[in-house]
């Protein structure tokens, strides 16, 4: 019998009532008696097969958390629980692929451990960035750094409204820590580029791209004054390349290359100094690290892009790096959003100091070959200052070599369901684009599911555009629903949008809607097609 396509049809239902990806409110499928499919209830297992991890935390947290209190949750729910990778050491949960180890040896510990003080600044929406990802994937600040967050804003379900985002308190902490002698490193990251080019509105993103041209110049002019070196650069692109070929809009990730510019209050003429080409993102922190002239440790194999730069002006120098979030280069005027917005900072930036164009996608960040560039990649390849290997390249040749199959705590999950006589809940982002994960990995935890001969396997999707395009989500559910026919094993249960599923900021009135959805079936009701009676056993079972 060929598939309905019950839940992609739902989708695309929704679709239809005015809603999107991003944002759409939970479905969920129901027996003919309108009872939900698919809870998780206690004893079964769980398999998180996102990767990335930040935005993951909090749903994790309230299905495994004993005590959890940030809103009224199921007493006594008790899941086997399996992360595809760490999302936080502290979670009580299995993790497939755990961290290598922190990294060593990165910017931030080589300033501190010179003496030096640093300070990173950020608006909450990219905290994580520049504090978690940029020091090597290690949570507690450096000896001698400093951390100014400031909140992004609350309530707002769509940014495009506020395009300027927190911007303004963003730079007057940037500015009160040039005026701060005691800083010898600043990082500081404008978001605006990024949050905004997700969102299908050209205008409030030209409004984002033109907040962060006026400010890059007002924090440029105090370093100036202040004897402040400043890099301005990237970490991966975005509304540069706003359009596919056939002229639909684009709300990704590029693979373009990001800005580098040297601005040196000393370097009045570009002719005194230059950058080398061929750079990528592994490259800043060697370059900072002769800046400061600091000896670049043996793992930091990225090279300086300094040429020619005087010596005399090497050391005892205090620097900013400024992260314009999402600020990709395209010679491509049509489609460009940048090159469409005015932006009279940069454009005189590049063209009186010392510039270039770094790589910031697919290898260059330790990501597969032709994979477009993320803000974690991204961030942590910066501070990093070498290729690090991505959890989703690792997961790949997993896959790739078959260890994947062999995995010790996937096998825990699917072989202690099929001992317990428990059921499989899958549950992640249904994508090919997203740094979240891809549904590669999903179809192969089905196959996995299938060869341990697991029974009742339940599906829990998550949609997100970015870097798809428009109504893509309804796509990926209904690829799904193909391979568990095609299989014979499991059934997309529930759909949700990654707005409500994966925060990272403590909208905790998000996060219950997800929970609600999973533990309880609240959501729209979708209901399945008539089931055979001698297909039914353990659909609802209650335990």
């Amino acid at each position: 019998m060929k598939t309905r396509h019950v839940m992609a049809a739902a989708v695309r239902a929704s679709y239809g009532a005015g809603e999107q990806d991003e944002a759409m409110r939970p479905l969920v499928l129901v027996d003919e008696l309108g009872r939900p499919v698919g809870r998780m209830e206690s004893g079964d297992y769980v398999i998180f097969y996102n990767i990335r991890g930040e935005r993951e935390v909090e749903l994790t947290r309230a299905l495994t958390e004993t005590g959890f209190g940030e809103f009224p949750a199921e007493r006594g729910l008790r899941l086997n629980f399996v992360t595809m990778v760490q999302y936080d050491p502290k979670l009580g949960v299995r993790v497939a692929f755990p961290p290598a180890g922190r990294l060593v040896d990165t910017l931030s510990e080589v300033v501190s451990e010179s003496g030096l003080r640093q300070v990173k600044i950020a608006e909450s929406e990219k905290s994580v960035h520049v504090t978690f990802y940029l020091n090597g994937k290690s949570a507690e600040p450096m000896p001698g750094e400093e951390r100014v967050i400031v909140d992004s804003p609350r309530g707002v379900v769509n940014y495009a409204r506020v395009p300027e985002l927190s911007i303004e308190r963003v730079s007057e902490a940037i500015l009160k820590a040039v005026r701060d002698e005691r800083f010898s490193l600043i990082v500081a990251n404008f978001a605006n580029v990024d949050v905004i080019g997700h969102i299908e509105d050209a205008g409030a993103v030209k409004r984002a791209v033109e907040a962060v041209d006026r400010h890059i110049g007002l924090v440029v002019d105090a370093a100036k004054k202040a004897e402040v070196i400043v890099v301005v650069t990237a970490d991966h692109g975005t509304v540069e390349r706003w359009l596919y070929p056939d002229g639909t809009i684009d709300t990704g990730h590029t693979d373009s290359p990001v800005p580098f510019i040297l601005v040196d209050p000393d370097l009045s003429e570009t002719e005194e100094a230059t950058l080398r080409e061929g750079g990528e993102l592994g490259d800043i922190a060697p370059t900072i690290l002769e800046l400061f002239a600091l000896p670049r440790p043996k793992p930091m194999t990225g090279r300086s892009l300094l040429r020619n730069y005087p010596p005399e002006r090497l050391g005892k120098r205090r620097v900013l790096l400024l992260i314009a979030d999402g600020w990709g280069i395209s010679d491509e005027v049509h489609g460009n959003l940048i090159a469409q917005s005015r932006t009279p900072v940069m454009d005189a930036l590049q063209k009186r100091y010392p510039s270039t164009r770094l790589e910031a996608s697919g290898e260059a960040v330790g990501l597969p070959p032709g994979t477009v560039g993320n803000s974690e990649v991204g961030h942590l390849h910066i501070g990093a200052g070498r290729r690090v290997l991505s959890d989703r390249a690792r997961i790949d040749r997993a896959i790739q070599d078959g260890s994947f199959l062999e995995n010790e705590a996937l096998l825990w999950a699917v072989r202690g369901c099929k001992r317990d006589s428990a059921r499989l809940h899958l549950l992640g982002i249904v994508s090919f684009y997203s740094s979240h994960g891809t549904v590669d990995h999903l179809i192969n935890l089905m196959r996995l599911a299938k060869r341990e001969g697991v029974r009742n396997v339940y599906i829990h999707s998550m949609l997100g555009r970015r870097g798809e395009r428009r109504e893509s989500g309804a796509e990926y559910v209904e690829l799904v629903e193909d391979e568990s026919e095609r299989l014979g094993l499991g059934k997309v249960v529930s759909v949700i949008g990654r707005f409500w599923a994966l925060d990272r900021e403590e909208n905790w009135d998000r996060v219950e809607k997800a929970y609600r959805l999973l533990v309880y079936g609240e959501g729209s009701p979708v209901r399945e097609p008539s089931t055979p009676p001698s297909a039914r056993s353990g659909l609802n079972r209650k335990r």
